[in-house]
């Protein structure tokens, strides 16, 4: 009977603890119902698992301790590239030419000569693909003037991202020459920052191919990340080695439907790294499901256009539009479609005129953008004129 009270005692205790968000480690599920977080035996020192879009984590080691990133340094200069691509500071085929100091950079690198030309493009590829520090660093003085410039933008936004525990002396991850402390960051930033970099669809057309070239095919490329060619769904993101920083590796992958990121820091070697993050992707992937809402290009209604040559315009749904749940969860899903009442013309293919919003048992998810399917050219005044010419003689005839 006594052991009875205490048992009772105790599972009240556990609910106590849990209502006022006290930490509880279980190793089994508990008396309230909670279900034990996974015991993934990882060999690298820090790790996290992470649901890109609620930012949920699903398993953590380590993830706020301090180490040095490597050349998983450049998922910042990635996401710098991208965002300037879709703010239309810099195109896909702007041409760079190489700087002598660029084509010092030591590690992987793809051997830039001094004043040889590359487009934007080229180089992305080569950073996502091979991790070439030599084109990391090209692309940053185009971005910003120079290596010192881009550094600081970095650090900028990473601020802006909420990344507190990183910092960057430098875009490649290179232990630097001088000796001092190098690039500074934590699983959980780089968790963070690849939900970010994913945003962009445009990176899986490097960070997803196992093998591609430069220079006409006459350079070889072959993807430092093993996982996209072992790991059915693994279509990115970027590795890292040093002898201070081990192995180190931010990858994502999609199942389903559904997508996850995983991050390995200072992992003892290459096939630990893989394994760690494999262990990592089967958790995650065996704990969500995908509600599918839209296709990407579904059209889901029209806006009215003003002076334009068509009255109306489709409107279309962005991007594929899908819903992220537990197994075992069971939501009321609601959406909302909100479509500017009239735009005017000249419209642009891909105009933004309304989003779609998704909530779950009446709290917000999250929103997607509603576009033109087309384009549409202004009128000219005598085309608006003889439109309303038009208008009146059939309203007089009705």
């Amino acid at each position: 009977m006594k052991f009875l009270q205490k048992s009772a005692l105790a599972g009240w205790l556990v609910c106590l603890l849990l209502i006022m968000n006290i930490p509880i480690a279980w190793g089994q599920q508990g008396d309230c119902g909670m279900i034990a977080k996974p015991d993934l035996k990882m060999e690298a020192r820090s790790a996290i698992l992470l649901e890109p879009f609620t930012k949920e984590v699903l398993f953590e080691k380590n993830a706020d301790q301090v180490m040095p990133p490597a050349s998983v340094t450049k998922l910042m200069v990635m996401l710098l590239a991208l965002e300037s691509l879709e703010k239309q500071q810099i195109k896909l085929t702007d041409v760079i030419t190489a700087s002598p100091e660029a084509c010092k950079m030591g590690g992987s690198q793809i051997w830039l000569e001094p004043g040889e030309q590359m487009t934007v493009a080229e180089l992305l590829k080569a950073v996502c693909i091979v991790s070439a520090n030599d084109a990391s660093y090209a692309l940053a003085e185009h971005l910003a003037g120079s290596e010192e410039n881009f550094i600081n933008l970095m650090n900028k936004r990473a601020r802006e991202l909420g990344l507190k525990n990183t910092k960057y002396v430098n875009t490649t991850g290179l232990d630097p020459a001088s000796g001092g402390p190098g690039n500074l960051t934590t699983a959980r930033d780089m968790a963070l920052l690849a939900s970010e970099v994913i945003k962009y669809p445009l990176v899986f057309k490097w960070t997803g191919v196992w093998i591609d070239s430069l220079r006409g095919g006459k350079s070889f490329l072959r993807n430092t990340n093993n996982m996209v060619r072992f790991y059915q769904g693994c279509d990115g993101l970027k590795t890292g080695y040093t002898t201070q920083a081990g192995y180190c590796l931010v990858a994502t992958a999609k199942r389903n439907g559904v997508r996850l990121v995983a991050v390995v820091m200072n992992a003892p070697t290459i096939k630990d790294r893989a394994k760690d993050i494999g262990k990592m992707f089967n958790y995650g992937f065996s704990q969500y499901k995908a509600i599918k809402i839209y296709n990407g290009g579904e059209v889901l209604g029209r806006v009215k256009v003003f002076k334009g040559v068509e009255d109306t315009a489709e409107v279309m749904v962005s991007k594929e539009l899908n819903v992220i749940l537990k197994y075992n969860q069971k939501g009321e899903i609601t959406k909302t479609v909100e479509i500017d009442q009239m735009i005017t013309a000249p419209v642009a293919a891909g105009q933004k005129v309304g989003r779609v919003l998704i909530k779950i048992d009446g709290k917000e998810y999250r929103s997607i953008n509603l576009i033109t399917k087309k384009a549409i050219p202004g009128s000219s005044y005598f085309e608006l004129f003889v439109r309303f010419l038009a208008g009146l003689v059939k309203r007089a005839v009705n």
